[in-house]
């Protein structure tokens, strides 16, 4: 037990480590890859069928959320899938 202990204690020191050691261009990459993958899922996954309800709590809940810079409300910010590079 005590060897399990010490190698996940070890691992997430190194996780930790390795994040930290990673500069600003490695996670702008991290970034694109995972916003491609959204943008895949997106395109296999259709909408869901919204029923009043579900409208009624998502108007409840947006509430909460802070106003942006633009004035509205948004969970996610609507951004290219290419932001950011320079081409």
């Amino acid at each position: 037990m005590a060897a399990s202990l010490v190698y996940l204690l070890l691992r997430q020191v190194l996780q930790m480590l390795t994040q930290l050691a990673w500069d600003g261009g490695a996670k702008d990459v991290e970034l694109l890859v995972l916003r491609h993958q959204v943008a895949v899922l997106r395109r296999q996954v259709h909408r869901p069928d919204l029923q009043p309800a579900d409208r009624a709590v998502l108007a409840a809940l947006s509430r909460l959320l802070p106003l942006g810079n633009t004035g509205r409300r948004s969970s996610s910010p609507r951004r290219p899938c290419c932001a950011g590079i320079d081409s």
